[in-house]
């Protein structure tokens, strides 16, 4: 995959200060998203949000339901359990 492929997925990158295409370096402090993840969250907010492994309500529910399917996915990436590998 290109980098400019890359960059594109990243709204905050196209833009243009001075005339210039945004260079970001600050990562130490927060790092860019892209736009999958801010529409991952955004989603979350307007459809599931709530607290998540202690309600017995229907959002509380799908929010639980996307929190373990989430800590799945992460510990599939690091090849580890996520019940008992991964830190909470």
């Amino acid at each position: 995959m290109e980098a400019e492929q890359i960059r594109e997925d990243f709204p905050a990158l196209r833009q243009k200060v001075n005339g210039e295409r945004l260079v970001y370096l600050d990562n130490a402090a927060t790092s860019q998203k892209p736009e999958q993840v801010i529409e991952a969250v955004a989603d979350f907010y307007r459809n599931d949000n709530s607290n998540v492994g202690r309600s017995i309500h229907e959002l509380g529910n799908r929010a639980t339901k996307r929190y373990r399917e989430a800590r799945e996915t992460v510990a599939g990436l690091h090849r580890c359990r996520p019940r008992s590998d991964c830190v909470r």
